[in-house]
């Protein structure tokens, strides 16, 4: 083991490399402190409260750094995911190959844990809707749309509904909604004449739709989505 450095040597170095100091906190806390104790207790060092302040606001500064570049990383990985899930539904050649493509590499993509594609339609329900049966593919009465997001009477429906709970998925044939935590509705506009369309997303993450999130790429995903679905029902 080397000899401890003398104070010549420590007084030496510090006159040499001040920032060693400066710019090591636990050192600088230290200095203040002792600072503080010669001073004795009726004498107010309003340098050494200044530094506080703003080792407080270097804190929150770094804080919010850290909070920004983890948002940027989200929002960057959530544009992939997206982008992906986008490029799967320009690919099928035909409209079964579609909803295999929904049910598969889209829901994967998206980690949806239910994935159904809703088609409001005047059949008559209780004889068939043909070409609207499965489970990936649902067919309802008119108005069910709205009615799964909650819009008023006379309203336009919500482009995206992000909600708690799995309740629309509970409500769908087959649904997963007891192990659904959270919700995306996202409302299709499928042309003049047509009724409504909506897809819903189901995941056991109580975070991935939580209500107040910003929903500019699910919005940009269900223009997407109906763009292509109006070239399938043409």
């Amino acid at each position: 083991m080397g000899e401890p450095a003398s104070n010549a040597d420590l007084r030496e170095r510090i006159l040499r490399e001040p920032d060693v100091i400066l710019e090591d906190m636990d050192v600088m806390r230290a200095l203040v402190a002792a600072s503080d104790r010669q001073a004795g207790d009726n004498v107010i060092d309003l340098r050494g409260l200044a530094m506080r302040r703003l080792e407080q606001r270097l804190d929150c500064l770094e804080e919010t750094h850290r909070s920004v570049i983890a948002a940027a990383y989200d929002n960057l990985s959530g544009t992939r995911t997206i982008h992906r899930a986008v490029l799967s539904l320009l690919d099928p050649p035909s409209f079964p190959g579609f909803l295999a493509t929904l049910e598969g590499p889209v829901s994967e993509a998206l980690r949806a844990a239910d994935l159904r594609l809703i088609l409001e339609t005047e059949t008559d329900l209780d004889t068939g809707a043909p070409g609207l049966s499965g489970r990936m593919l649902v067919a309802v009465a008119p108005g069910t749309v709205a009615r799964l997001t909650d819009t008023p009477r006379g309203a336009a429906p919500r482009r995206v509904t992000l909600r708690d709970g799995g309740s629309a998925s509970a409500r769908m044939p087959g649904g997963a909604g007891g192990g659904i935590l959270s919700e995306a509705i996202l409302t299709l506009d499928l042309g003049p004449g047509r009724l409504p369309g909506a897809v819903l997303l189901g995941s056991r993450e109580a975070q991935q739709f939580a209500p107040g999130q910003g929903t500019d790429l699910l919005e940009f995903f269900a223009g997407t989505l109906e763009r292509v679905l109006r070239r399938w029902l043409a």
